[in-house]
């Protein structure tokens, strides 16, 4: 047996939102020159735009480690 039979293959995921850093940090602005970044209050991020081709990465990578693996356990 395998993993599938050919269908595509789901699964859900979960995501807390990247909470924001409320120490001052060093940035640029959008003319490139340095500055200092506060945030102040609750402004969490949502990854999930950015997180979804990163999850389809590594699904394929998982799954062809897994193939490969299966099979050099025959040699």
């Amino acid at each position: 047996g395998g993993i599938s039979n050919g269908e595509d293959i789901y699964f859900n995921l979960a995501f807390k939102p990247i909470a924001s850093i409320s120490r001052e940090q060093e940035s640029v602005n959008l003319q490139g020159e340095n500055c200092q970044l506060l945030i102040k209050g609750r402004h969490d991020a949502c990854v999930l735009p950015r997180v979804l081709p990163v999850v389809e990465a590594m699904t394929a990578i998982t799954l062809l480690d897994a193939y490969l693996l299966s099979k050099t356990s025959h040699l």
